[in-house]
């Protein structure tokens, strides 16, 4: 236990020590997501009953629980790999399930403080209500858990930054940016709804949204049912290759 509880903290200090660009950069850049949509369309639409900016801040939020998670785990273990001390963690006496649930617990923090601090930072803004607390809490724990074991995964198999950029910019950013973050699926053409659909991200952020409007485009017990299976799929994915030590040892 002492094992798991030091490489948890090693993990949670990594990216707290230089908070600047792990918390308050991806907070900056979701307020000024947020100031741009606002400006542009607060006044001409309506999403649910509610101003788009209301609408827009869950997406926001969720959107920024879900790159912080990946971007957590993907960044350590990759630099680990690069600069050579992973060797160090992997001689210690720190079974894989503890190597495993340490790396998924930080990244899991790691999001969910930088999703409190867009969502501190927009608690101006009228409109918004926890209806559903409870769904807040569990969709940001799956959202957190599902992008921490994918960053694990891209951390194994990128083998230099490029490749987890590459990675992150043709796999992650499009997913997140075309899950509804910015709009309702209902206001799309039936096939890019059904598109939409296919989407596993576009679950958790309907699901989050749902815990503050009481309203969203799929039922939140659809959306946990998937939200749940994509989760178990790519964590047993990441941890079936972090036991055979894929890409760590050799």
């Amino acid at each position: 236990m002492t094992e798991f509880l030091t490489l948890l903290r090693k993990e949670l200090l990594r990216f707290w020590k230089v908070g600047f660009q792990t918390v308050c950069a991806p907070v900056l850049t979701a307020l000024l997501y947020l100031m741009i949509f606002s400006q542009v369309l607060d006044n001409h639409v309506q999403v649910y009953g509610v101003r788009y900016t209301a609408f827009l801040i869950p997406g926001l939020v969720m959107m920024s629980v879900l790159q912080n998670a990946f971007a957590n785990s993907s960044s350590s273990l990759i630099q680990s790999k690069i600069t050579g001390n992973l060797v160090f963690v992997l001689l210690t006496p720190i079974s894989n399930v503890q190597f495993f649930v340490a790396y998924l617990l930080a990244a899991t923090i790691r999001g969910a403080v930088v999703g409190s601090g867009v969502l501190l930072a927009t608690c101006w803004v009228g409109g918004l209500s926890l209806a559903e607390p409870v769904w807040i809490l569990v969709f940001t724990l799956l959202g957190g858990a599902l992008m921490g074991a994918l960053g694990l995964i891209a951390g194994m198999w990128a083998e230099k930054f490029d490749q987890l950029a590459a990675f992150q910019n043709f796999l992650i950013l499009p997913l997140t940016m075309l899950s509804g973050v910015f709009y309702s699926v209902q206001s799309l053409p039936a096939f890019w709804q059904e598109l939409s659909r296919m989407n596993p991200l576009f679950y958790l952020i309907d699901g989050f949204r749902y815990g503050f409007f009481a309203v969203s485009d799929a039922s939140p017990w659809l959306s946990f049912g998937v939200a749940l299976g994509f989760t178990a799929v790519i964590g047993l994915l990441s941890f079936i290759l972090l036991v055979r030590g894929y890409k760590l040892r050799t």
